[in-house]
């Protein structure tokens, strides 16, 4: 998997130095040091890049990202950040690199290979969604967490990204870009009265063009992969 640093094409590198660097940047504007909010940040823009890429070294570290988030999210008491990274983010992350890394596109390569999901499934998914929303939600309700509607909307997209991400479908990347969106506004919120936590801000800013640039390229991966001949 460490083989995936040499694949990042012109542009990937690019893009994830330039990812890093913003996050750096705003980093040090802020004044703040809180090196769990930098690592944590830097590890989820690396992890997104090759996750983008359908290299399985993307869920290894956004297990990792997982975990620091949920740290993060316990210190600011948004316990559905915490409960749904750790809980279940976490857990379905090392579901989907084992997913990944059965199911790769040619034998000896770590691309995984992208999938069509059925409707059946897609059913089951969206059923499990709504089912986690309610569990996880009426937790958050009764723990009080602050900015209760955003948090609840937060477990829907992320189980709907982890979801998909275990599925190996290019739809992950649009959940996650819906998740990314909403945990902007919570993070803005939270950086009102925690000006430390402001680069939480500019890396789920980053989180989303990187996760607009996956979709794009999953799509592309798996029309190449169609059209070439299977040689596993």
């Amino acid at each position: 998997m460490l083989k995936a640093f040499f694949k990042l094409n012109g542009f990937e590198l690019i893009l994830w130095l330039s990812s890093l660097a913003g996050i750096v940047i705003c980093f040090l504007m802020t004044g703040e040091f809180d090196p769990f909010v930098l690592v944590a940040s830097l590890i989820g823009a690396t992890a997104l890049i090759f996750v983008a890429k359908g290299e399985p070294l993307g869920q290894l570290l956004t297990v990792v990202f997982a975990l620091l988030y949920s740290y993060i999210s316990l210190r600011f008491r948004y316990y559905g950040e915490m409960l749904t990274y750790l809980g279940m983010s976490s857990p379905m992350a090392i579901a989907a690199l084992v997913a990944w890394l059965k199911n790769p596109y040619e034998e000896g390569r770590s691309e995984v290979k992208i999938n069509h999901v059925s409707p059946r499934n897609a059913v089951i998914l969206w059923a499990l969604a709504i089912a986690a929303t309610a569990v996880f939600g009426y937790l958050l309700y009764l723990l009080e967490t602050p900015n209760l509607f955003f948090s609840i909307i937060s477990i829907t997209t992320s189980f709907l990204a982890s979801g998909y991400t275990v599925l190996r479908s290019p739809y992950y990347a649009l959940a996650y870009a819906a998740n990314d969106v909403v945990l902007i506004v919570l993070w803005i919120l939270a950086s009102m009265t925690d000006i430390s936590l402001a680069p939480m801000v500019m890396s789920f800013v980053i989180f989303l063009i990187n996760d607009s640039y996956g979709y794009f390229n999953w799509r592309r991966i798996r029309k190449r992969q169609e059209q070439a001949p299977d040689l596993r």
